[in-house]
This record gives structure tokens, C-alpha cells and sequence, in this order.
């Protein structure tokens, strides 16, 4: 069947989502003395990351440990329904391995958040390959075993009433981000922004508490944001967020020495490498069902990117200068590889 017509944004983004494939794992029938390990997330049963990263990882866990190492999936926040407080339930025991989205809480992730600062990457597939360099580094933020740790597609940005063709349009509205770190950016764009988790974005555009929303486009799948939106503009000078899978540390330290090597051969870089195809792949079918719903899809012209990327530059060479931690901003960037 052909592909529908779509924006030249879509096609480049369909172009990279299909010149890579999914792992495939098979699974086994679990040993009656299975060990299971619950895994908490809040995204819905169906999300593309239950098909690429979460399924696969149980069913190679237990094909490599004939059935003695189980996972058992509690989609749609069942154990907590904060995205953000997911962090803290792995931390308390609550869950074995949880979903983390380290922008929702910062200030405990601060260099991780940084892939999401203007210039580092713009695909699922760069910004996962970033993180993947500065792993060593971004792994001592957290107070558990990272299993993967991945990127989005860069934001788009979808608007209910107005829609954004040039930075003139950007001005007085207030805008919803996924990360603080995002912040500035916007404001320098002359929008105000307010941070907002993706669970409630849909009800805030539909009744007018803002005016519009960046997120990358596998969101508008998730949330369903082609119902509340008419406009949707598909670049931003902003790069993609992070998303990182977390195994509870004592649990982990607690296991037989095979079974941590079970747990380390699955969670090699490929498990990373999933999660971004995903999210590749699920930000073509949110672009298409926007399109297809009738949102009206703008192609920014290249003159007027140079001028939202030359409204953003003084705070962002500013901010390179910025202390975090032991390092400073740009020296991180300059751990992903792609600092310009």
C-alpha cells in the first residue's frame, strides 16, 4: 500500500524510522521456581516501547535463564501513576526495574538532561547514540543499575488556536516543555513556557491553560495531542529527551552471580538502541495521524530556523559556562559528540 503524502519533516523522519529494524526475542514458559521482577511504568500497555524494549527483555531473560528469571510488565503508572515519581518507587522497592524520564526530575539527573539542550541531536537514533558516549559519565547520577538509556526525536511543536510560521507568531503564548532545561530557550523565542508531564497535556490544550506544546511527535500518539491541536510546526531548535530503564540497585546486588550475568547480557547497548527505533518509528505514525486528523502541518523555510536558532544563541553560549556538578555544560555536551 503507498505511503500518504506528507511534509518533507515526515518523509526524512520516515526515511530513518524504516532503515532500521526491531530486535526480535522469543520467549519461554517459566520454571515453577522462577524468580519474577516486577516492572513499573506509566505509559499505556500498547506504547511501542512494550513491543520493542519492555516484552523483549522479559522474554530474553527468560529464554537465557530457561525460565528462572521471569518480568512481569504493571503498565499505565498501576503501581504509581506519576511520571515522575517513578525514580522514587524503584528507590523504595515499590518496583524492581522502573521507566525514568530524567528531565522530570533534574536536579537528581542534571548532566543526562543536558542531551536535550539546542545543537546535540535531533533524531531518536543521534540523540541515543550521544548518550551512549557519555554513558560512563551519566551513569554515576543514578542511584540504581541503568539497563538502557535512550532519546526521543527532537520536539515539534503542536498549537490549538494560532498557528507558528515565523518567531513573530511564538510571541505571548505559553508554551508546554518536557524538561526545565528547555526553559530559557523558549522564553528567548518570546513564549513563556511551563512544564507540564505528557499525562496531562491533552487536557491542557483542549481547554486553552496553554497554548500550545513541544514534544517530540511519538507523543502525539501517546496523548493523542491531533485531538486538541489544529497547527503543528515541525521544528524547534531544541534536541530530543532522555529516557532511562532502572533496575533497583540492592535487587540487582542481591541476585546469584548468573543471574546478573543474564540481567548484563540483556541490557547491553542494544536495549538502547530498541527503545530509540521505537521512538523513531512512533514519531512517523504520530506525524501521519496528525496530518491524516487534518492538522495543518508547517514546514519551517530555512531563513526563518537561522532566525529562531539566532534568538537562542546568547543564552545558549551563555549556559555552556554553567557549573554542573564536577563539569561544567559544555563540557558534557562536549562528552555526547556533538557540541558546535
Amino acid at each position: 500500500m503507498p505511503l500518504p503524502r506528507v511534509g518533507r519533516e515526515v518523509r526524512s523522519r520516515l526515511t530513518l524510522a524504516l532503515a532500521v529494524g526491531l530486535p526480535v526475542a522469543t520467549g519461554c514458559q517459566p520454571a515453577s521456581d522462577a524468580r519474577e521482577l516486577s516492572l513499573a511504568h506509566f505509559l499505556p500497555a500498547d506504547h511501542a516501547l512494550n513491543e520493542a524494549v519492555f516484552t523483549p527483555l522479559a522474554q530474553q531473560l527468560a529464554e537465557l535463564s530457561g525460565g528462572k528469571l521471569t518480568v512481569r510488565q504493571y503498565p499505565a503508572g498501576a503501581l504509581n501513576t506519576s511520571a515522575p515519581a517513578q525514580y522514587s518507587i524503584l528507590l523504595s522497592g515499590v518496583a524492581d526495574i522502573a521507566l525514568a524520564v530524567p528531565a522530570y526530575t533534574a536536579d537528581l539527573f542534571p548532566k543526562t538532561d543536558l542531551i536535550a539542550y539546542p545543537g546535540v541531536c535531533k533524531t531518536a537514533m543521534e540523540c541515543t547514540v550521544a548518550l551512549q558516549r557519555a554513558l560512563s559519565v551519566l551513569e554515576a547520577e543514578y542511584e540504581a543499575k541503568v539497563l538502557g538509556l535512550w532519546g526521543n526525536d527532537a520536539p515539534v511543536l503542536l498549537t490549538r488556536d494560532k498557528p507558528v510560521r515565523t518567531l513573530e507568531d511564538l510571541r505571548g503564548l505559553k508554551i508546554r516543555v518536557s524538561t526545565r532545561s528547555a526553559i530559557p530557550f523558549i522564553e528567548a523565542l518570546g513564549a513563556s513556557a511551563v512544564m507540564q508531564p505528557g499525562t496531562v497535556v491533552h487536557q491542557s490544550l483542549s481547554t486553552g491553560v496553554i497554548d500550545g506544546v513541544a514534544i517530540s511527535p511519538s507523543g502525539i500518539v501517546a496523548f493523542q495531542l491531533h485531538e486538541p491541536a489544529a497547527y503543528l510546526t515541525t521544528w524547534l531548535p531544541t534536541s530530543g529527551l532522555p529516557f532511562v530503564l532502572l533496575m533497583n540497585q540492592g535487587v540487582y546486588d542481591a541476585l546469584a552471580p548468573e543471574e546478573r550475568r543474564w540481567i548484563d547480557e540483556v541490557a547491553d547497548s542494544s536495549l538502547a538502541m530498541a527503545g530509540a527505533v521505537a521512538y523513531a518509528r512512533a514519531g512517523v505514525e504520530g506525524l501521519l495521524l496528525a496530518e491524516g486528523a487534518g492538522v495543518e502541518m508547517i514546514d519551517l523555510p530555512e531563513g526563518e530556523k537561522r532566525r529562531f536558532e539566532a534568538a537562542i544563541a546568547p543564552v545558549r553560549e551563555a549556559g555552556l559556562a554553567r557549573r554542573v556538578d564536577d563539569m561544567t555544560v559544555g563540557e558534557v555536551i562536549r562528552l555526547f559528540g556533538t557540541a558546535r
